[in-house]
């Protein structure tokens, strides 16, 4: 879709682009066949897409998946793709692949008890919502074997960031607790309209074949992580006094291969994984 379709569509509809929804649609032909090849789609393929806006993507997700579900939170957005579908001719021959959902994607998400294990998700997300969109999904019972996402490029320098690191936190370790980045590349903003102020970039993840953690131990790790950074400047072991005893703690850091004075930039993923199964064992033992 070119920009100048792009731009029709939105006068025929009267229709103003919202800021705070974090519509700002990627038109750029070349970016967006980036973006479908990084998902080595194949024809037996489902994807799920979040914020299909117009459906640039859509299009080109539609000709090589073998279905996709869309879910979009503009009720105008989703009244205009099914139009520009039938004006060009496709709507009869996408309808059995495509699935559109008018919802609010975290709402959707935390409803539907759909098991994303066998999906692909390919999705320019909203900026607004991108980063709780790709923790939901990373801590799902089941989730998705690829994430293939265009986000903000700090927030894609936060994903795939490495201890010590500025940007590394508690998104990396969220979502790389589950997945493996498999490399990522900028989209300048002159590629979206309307033109934001910040450059994105797209990600892929690649779901870990073998999980880290235990569903249960998990939750452990959420607790121990979103702790720790939540005062980044402080040493990590003063901060998690607040939900487990000094004197334990000590022995768990040792055991561990971590000094009582580190802070958390510092600790790498593997390290808060063997914290995480020393921490929820100790639990286990108290409780049993």
């Amino acid at each position: 879709m070119k920009l100048s379709e792009m731009k029709q569509i939105l006068a025929g509809g009267n229709i103003r682009l919202s800021k705070s929804l974090g519509q700002n649609f990627l038109h750029d032909a070349n970016q967006l066949r980036r973006i479908v090849a990084a998902g080595e789609l194949t024809a037996s393929d489902r994807v799920l897409e979040i914020g299909p806006g117009l459906g640039p993507l859509t299009d080109l997700l539609l000709a090589q998946a073998g279905n996709v579900l869309a879910v979009e939170k503009d009720r105008r957005l989703v009244d205009v793709l099914l139009d520009s579908m039938a004006v060009r001719g496709g709507l009869a021959r996408v309808r059995p692949k495509l699935l559109l959902v008018h919802d609010d994607a975290m709402r959707f998400l935390r409803r539907e008890s759909r098991d994303w294990n066998d999906w692909k998700m390919v999705s320019n997300l909203p900026y607004s919502a991108a980063s709780p969109i790709l923790v939901e999904l990373a801590q799902a019972t089941g989730c998705p074997e690829r994430m293939v996402v265009t986000v903000q490029r700090e927030v894609a320098q936060r994903i795939v960031a490495k201890p010590g690191a500025e940007d590394y936190g508690l998104l990396t370790l969220l979502i790389q607790l589950r997945y493996e980045p498999h490399g990522w590349f900028k989209v300048p903003a002159d590629c979206f309209f309307p033109r934001p102020d910040v450059d994105s970039a797209c990600v892929t993840l690649l779901r870990r074949s073998k999980p880290l953690l235990s569903r249960e131990q998990a939750a452990t790790f959420t607790k121990i992580v979103k702790r720790a950074f939540s005062q980044r400047r402080k040493m990590m072991l003063k901060l998690l006094t607040e939900d487990w005893s000094k004197e334990w703690l000590g022995d768990w850091f040792r055991a561990g291969g971590l000094t009582t004075e580190v802070r958390a930039e510092r600790v790498g993923l593997n390290e808060f994984v063997r914290l995480a199964e020393l921490l929820h064992a100790h639990q286990n033992s108290c409780h049993g």
